[in-house]
């Protein structure tokens, strides 16, 4: 699933860890996300979402759809 975390995360000069702590995951799965090697769950989306305050679909793209 393609995503915008990586540049959302660089605007607010955040690590991977400074995000994967505020949201209670390892950064593993932060770069995992942002790699598009993994997809978050549904709640992992909206917590991601609520703490940019953005849309889920604002973060997330399905590829499926192109």
């Amino acid at each position: 699933m393609k995503n915008n975390l990586k540049v959302l995360r660089a605007e607010k000069n955040w690590t991977q860890a400074d995000l994967a702590d505020s949201l209670a995951v390892s950064r593993q799965t932060i770069n995992a996300i942002e790699k598009g090697k993994f997809d978050p769950s549904l709640p992992l989306a909206f917590k991601i979402a609520k703490l940019f305050g953005s849309s889920i679909e604002e973060i997330f793209e399905d590829e499926s759809e192109e």
